[in-house]
């Protein structure tokens, strides 16, 4: 099914659009948004996906982060889904922890009751929604890069590890290195995936780099000043698996920096031309 356009304003020269259709893998609606550069009136450019942390939907990225104007520069389509399903009848945490459950669909297809249905934000975003940006949208589907913050950051470098060769640019923000090895990680695949730690793996960047996937390199940023920096995110572990495994990994360590999009937004720069350098 095409996008419906929710909303659409000039930006940079470029559209920045809120778009919206019917998801096949999670049963609802869904919304994203898509930044087009004015490169793209002359033929097909490259696209960046960007992948939010929790309790995002696809506006804060879109609003916060002031990427327009780089990608403006650099002719790239940016991409920002949402983070899980919404609607009437999707399961939401029963106690209404952020960390769970609307806005926290971390990326996983969820395998238990009452979320298997829904929360199905593996596939859209590996599968589903690819299709649809390939139909509806100017874009290179051949040079793609992707990136993301937090939660996002643990869904970019996973999806991009998992399909290998799809990805030319990958990076992250502050990403959570290990959800097998820190609360967040732990309350969502226990409940979305079950108790098998195993079949856990497959969702930690880590697990994935010792069982053998590759990516040609990585950029990671994360603040030193960022409140559940020791608790949830523990770079220490991407870094150890990448060291042990040969993985290329560039992790930089901003003084001060704490896990807010002021964060996000004093090191977009960096990361897009990153991605534009490695999609030309």
């Amino acid at each position: 099914m095409s996008f419906e356009v929710v909303s659409q304003s000039r930006c940079f020269n470029g559209t920045q659009f809120v778009y919206r259709h019917i998801s096949q893998e999670t049963g609802t609606p869904m919304r994203l948004a898509a930044y087009i550069p004015p490169q793209a009136a002359k033929g097909k450019v490259p696209v960046v996906w960007f992948l939010s942390g929790l309790t995002c939907t696809e506006e804060n990225f879109t609003v916060k982060a002031g990427a327009q104007r780089i990608a403006s520069e650099l002719g790239l389509i940016l991409i920002a889904p949402d983070t899980s399903p919404r609607g009437e009848g999707v399961p939401d945490d029963p106690e209404g922890a952020y960390d769970f459950g609307l806005g926290a669909g971390f990326y996983v297809d969820a395998t238990q009751e009452p979320w298997a249905k829904n929360y199905r934000m593996r596939s859209y975003i590996e599968r589903e929604l690819p299709t649809l940006i390939a139909e509806n949208l100017p874009a290179d589907m051949e040079r793609q890069g992707i990136t993301g913050h937090s939660m996002g950051g643990h869904g970019a470098l996973t999806i991009a590890l998992r399909n290998p060769g799809r990805f030319k640019a990958v990076s992250a923000f502050a990403p959570i290195s290990s959800p097998m090895h820190c609360p967040w990680g732990e309350k969502a695949l226990s409940n979305y995936i079950g108790a098998d730690r195993s079949a856990w793996r497959e969702y930690d960047t880590g697990a994935l780099i010792e069982s053998g996937a590759r990516v040609p390199d990585i950029l990671v940023d994360q603040g030193t000043a960022d409140s559940f920096l020791d608790s949830q995110l523990k770079p220490q572990l991407l870094e150890e698996a990448c060291v042990k495994a040969g993985q290329p990994l560039t992790l930089r360590r901003q003084e001060g920096y704490d896990h807010s999009y002021f964060f996000i937004a004093s090191f977009i720069e960096d990361h897009l031309r990153w991605h534009a350098q490695r999609l030309a």
